[in-house]
């Protein structure tokens, strides 16, 4: 049996609690990444997002360069995985790295997405990844990767950011019927429009 030399996988964690109807979704996808050149970080005072939190900064070896702050287009498919560099807040952005560790088991228990790179079936370093949330935007939330959307266009599961709320792990916080996004772990939430 030959073993592949390298391989990046994207786990899906269901570990932020979704509260009223909205549902997390968990799955493993393989494939290779594609890096591209350049965005750039920003704070989530500044653009409204979601903060970033304070896991590792640095662990394992990850072949693409990200940092914790810069946001990622996460994509692919089950065969191929994709991540790119993206503009936090922009069309392309998906995901914010808001740490890093040698194992995606080491992640913060509540974030919403890994994606980790395995070498001989060894996990070999971890992305921990957010949903790049910014206030007034939309997302759909329904497929394996959120994918950032026009708050008019149709969607599976289409959310609009609201607030982000620090200090918090409550969802009844949050001024809309519709619930949110609670983070546990690192105490804030998001709370969301269904669409």
């Amino acid at each position: 049996m030959s073993y592949p030399l390298a391989s990046v996988r994207i786990l899906l964690p269901a570990s932020a609690v979704v509260v009223l109807g909205l549902a997390g979704c968990g799955s493993t996808v393989g494939g290779h990444p594609t890096a591209a050149g350049g965005g750039a970080a920003q704070s989530a005072t500044s653009t409204g997002s979601a903060p970033t939190s304070k896991p590792p900064a640095t662990g394992g070896d990850v072949d693409f360069q990200a940092q914790v702050g810069d946001c990622v287009q996460l994509g692919g498919t089950t065969e191929e995985a994709t991540i790119e560099h993206a503009a936090c807040g922009g069309r392309e952005s998906n995901y914010k790295v808001v740490g890093k560790a040698p194992t995606s088991d080491e992640c913060a228990s509540d974030t919403d997405n890994v994606y980790y790179e395995t070498l001989r079936g060894r996990e070999t370093g971890a992305l921990c990844l957010d949903r790049d949330w910014v206030v007034g935007g939309c997302m759909d939330i329904g497929g394996d990767v959120a994918e950032r959307i026009e708050c008019t266009q149709p969607a599976v599961e289409g959310v609009r950011v609201l607030t982000i709320l620090p200090n918090t792990d409550s969802v009844d916080a949050c001024p809309h019927d519709d619930g949110g996004f609670v983070y546990d772990q690192r105490r804030f939430v998001v709370c969301v429009q269904n669409l």
